[in-house]
């Protein structure tokens, strides 16, 4: 075989699942995809993959054979990789999606600064809190909060966040301050959507606790509020609590019951040609958050 034709689109028939998807990773026709490796298969004498209306897999020798050509585009890439530093400046559309209450108070504003030093970028910023399919969207990049399911995504960890337990100055003088995980039983505990709250035991184990329910909603800003106006105990996020700590409208509780930090990510598609002002933006969050 003297060219790579067939190579690349064989990788991400194989990372993707289909020629549909493939071809949108790639930025090219599904017929495109079909043509190169079938003339891929022409040039080598061999039936690589089965094709069928709902679903690709490879043969025998196909499975060989994508073995190899993973590891020639991983080269490729990392020859991309050596050069992009060349690349002078980040220009062009970033398309981001982030969780709505952390892209508006963290995530924007750093875009925006980013905007700042690299003017030539332009910003389409999806603000949810679904989980959207980044390659159907066309995205280029995602702010996932928490622990991630297992995907086929490339994830990198830009910070960390803490969960507190806090409530009013007022509430805790009306009900008593909880000293222990087992005091909570006896508290008005604010509840999202899961329903209860995790906490860590004396010997490290994560357990759950419920607490007495008196209000239950999947907003986070709400929550705070119930928890400011002494309505409950509430278990909340930094970027949602620690403005108020900070002011002495709320007061962190059972600190030592914390549970581990969590991973704040970002998260992009394993696309063969992730772009250099994608790798300077991850880069820049990761340093600002």
């Amino acid at each position: 075989m003297k060219s790579w034709t067939g190579i690349e689109e064989l990788v991400a028939v194989s990372e993707y699942g289909s020629f549909t998807r493939a071809a949108k990773a790639l930025g090219v026709s599904i017929a495109q995809v079909s043509r190169h490796i079938a003339e891929l298969e022409q040039s080598l004498n061999l039936k690589l993959l089965y094709r069928t209306t709902r679903s690709v897999s490879f043969t025998e020798e196909g499975q060989v054979y994508l073995q190899h050509c993973r590891h020639l585009v991983d080269s490729l890439e990392e020859a991309n990789r050596a050069i992009s530093s060349f690349q002078l400046t980040p220009r062009g559309q970033l398309k981001i999606t982030a969780p709505v209450y952390y892209g508006e108070t963290r995530i924007a504003p750093l875009l925006f600064k980013f905007m700042r030093q690299f003017p030539e970028v332009s910003l389409d910023l999806n603000l949810t809190n679904e989980q959207l399919d980044l390659v159907q969207g066309g995205y280029d990049l995602a702010i996932r909060l928490g622990t991630l399911a297992s995907s086929s995504l490339i994830a990198k960890k830009l910070t960390t966040r803490k969960q507190y337990i806090v409530g009013s100055p007022a509430y805790l003088e009306q009900y008593g301050t909880p000293l222990s995980v087992k005091d909570l039983e006896q508290h008005s505990c604010l509840h999202g959507s899961l329903g209860y709250w995790r906490v860590s035991s004396k010997q490290h184990n994560q357990i759950q606790v419920k607490g007495k329910q008196n209000i239950r909603c999947n907003s986070g800003i709400a929550l705070v509020e119930a928890a400011l106006e002494g309505m409950g105990l509430a278990q909340l996020p930094d970027y949602y609590v620690e403005q108020h700590i900070k002011s002495g409208k709320l007061v962190p509780l059972l600190e030592e019951n914390r549970v581990a930090e969590d991973g704040i990510w970002a998260v992009y598609p394993q696309n063969r040609h992730l772009s250099a002002k994608v790798r300077q933006l991850v880069d820049f969050l990761s340093d600002e958050l």
